[in-house]
């Protein structure tokens, strides 16, 4: 077996001298700038760059670190050559390919190297079943571990499938913030199973692989909604590449999706649009009318953005079309979550980036209306987006009743992203008088302290 031990990168080190990681991050940052690229390089991407977890960087830090260091090839600067770390082509005639942009076709190179790396075990499989402690009855047994072993079965792929709903489950209750960490777990228990061995049958091996991308993208979202960007990047990643390896153009289609909801929630509006462009061509084949209406909107939220006010309307068209074509067999389990109050909530999203206050505000309303209450979350999130559109609005003390609503669930609701929405509505209704709006915030100030909030993006 060869060894999968990383070996520490002393070359890079010297190259920091005595700078400190931060200090050294931030001059490669400069030089991004230098030429045009856009690198997040921190003092953690330094450490894993020095440890050795990185034995190759993407073709965007490539090109920075060539430009730093004139003359000098990725082996000089104490990395492995890329066709060394590179062992793993797509399998042929599964589906179209379709073109990423350059940031995601960089992340994938990057991460699927790594994450798998991470990801494999030696002894015991950690299996992602009902008992992983996220949550419900069995929480304090503990993970379940089996032997490692050369086939994988029907057991296997269904723990990992069960996890997958498990999360989804608990994210809609809760939010994701408390969820994130423990849900990494069975996420590299999925992986570490399709590195062990081989599925005893091809319908098993194509469940595992589609199992463990859906795992990743839910990881990945868990890690968006509490602001954990870069994490949830990697992942949407990993998700891509599984999908690509696989030829699993309904996984492809998802984390194309989820990627595009990524980049607009980041300032990367073009390549918001792009994702959900390169989605829509992924999902045409399959059969679905709603995952083409949700990767439309996608897109009308990136245009908007973008103040591309004509393609968001376009693509909005698209999606009502769409939509309107109503539910079938094709689609996917994980789209449970949209139903009409999401449709007008996504459409309040682009009428809000686009400054048009209270036409935002009369869809936010009608996405309250319309969902259902056993999904907690979205109710507290759907009510956050009303209560910013009805403060821009103009519409103070009905933004303060809103916001009271969003309070009411905040003990039960952890989601760094509708903490940040309310905190931007709250910025909006400080300067304003009235009643109302003072009994809101003073409430608001009540609130105990949490994570970080996510910028609000809506």
């Amino acid at each position: 077996m060869v060894s999968t031990r990383a070996v520490p990168n002393l070359a890079f080190r010297r190259l920091r001298g005595s700078r400190s990681a931060g200090e050294f991050a931030a001059a490669i940052r400069r030089a991004a700038r230098e030429i045009g690229e856009h690198v997040a390089c921190d003092a953690r991407y330094i450490g894993r760059v020095e440890s050795g977890e990185i034995r190759c960087p993407n073709y965007a830090y490539e090109r920075v670190f060539l430009h730093m260091f004139p003359g000098a090839s990725l082996v000089d600067l104490g990395f492995s050559a890329r066709e060394s770390v590179r062992g793993r082509g797509a399998r042929t005639g599964a589906t179209t390919a379709v073109p990423l942009s350059p940031a995601l076709h960089s992340d994938i190179d990057e991460e699927s190297d790594v994450l798998r790396r991470v990801f494999m075990t030696s002894g015991t499989t950690t299996v992602a079943a009902a008992s992983l402690g996220l949550g419900g009855p069995s929480a304090a047994a503990g993970p379940t571990a089996v032997p490692a072993q050369r086939r994988v079965g029907e057991a296997e792929v269904s723990a990992v499938e069960k996890a997958v709903r498990q999360i989804r489950l608990l994210d809609d209750r809760h939010g994701a913030d408390g969820l994130y960490r423990r849900a990494s777990q069975p996420l590299r228990a999925a992986y570490a199973l399709l590195d062990a061995g081989t599925a005893s049958r091809r319908s098993t091996a194509d469940r595992l692989h589609s199992g463990a991308g859906e795992l990743a993208i839910s990881v990945g979202w868990l890690a968006h909604d509490s602001g954990r960007f870069d994490d949830a990047r990697s992942h949407y990643a990993e998700a891509l590449a599984t999908a690509r390896l696989a030829g699993d153009a309904a996984l492809e289609a998802h984390a194309f999706c989820n990627a595009s909801f990524l980049a607009r929630d980041t300032g990367r509006a073009r390549e918001a649009v792009r994702a959900a462009e390169a989605g829509q061509r992924v999902a045409a084949p399959l059969g679905s009318p709603r995952l083409l209406a949700l990767l439309a909107l996608r897109e009308a939220g990136g245009r908007a953005w973008l103040g591309d006010r004509t393609g968001c309307e376009r693509a909005i068209g698209r999606a009502r079309t769409a939509f309107e074509r109503g539910e079938c067999a094709g689609d996917p389990e994980w789209m449970t979550f949209f139903r009409e109050a999401e449709l007008e909530m996504l459409e309040a999203q682009c009428w809000s980036a686009l400054g048009d206050w209270p036409r935002a505000a009369r869809h936010a309303r009608a996405a309250t209306r319309l969902q259902d209450p056993h999904f907690t979350r979205n109710l507290a999130l759907y009510r956050a987006q009303l209560t910013g559109d009805l403060a821009r609005a103009g519409a103070a003390d009905q933004a303060a009743t809103a916001g009271h609503q969003v309070l009411d669930l905040l003990d039960r609701v952890q989601s760094s992203r509708i903490r940040g929405m309310l905190e931007s509505a709250v910025r909006v209704l400080r300067p304003r008088g009235g009643a109302e709006v003072v009994a809101f915030l003073e409430r608001y100030e009540e609130l105990p302290s949490g994570p970080e909030p996510v910028p609000s993006a809506g």
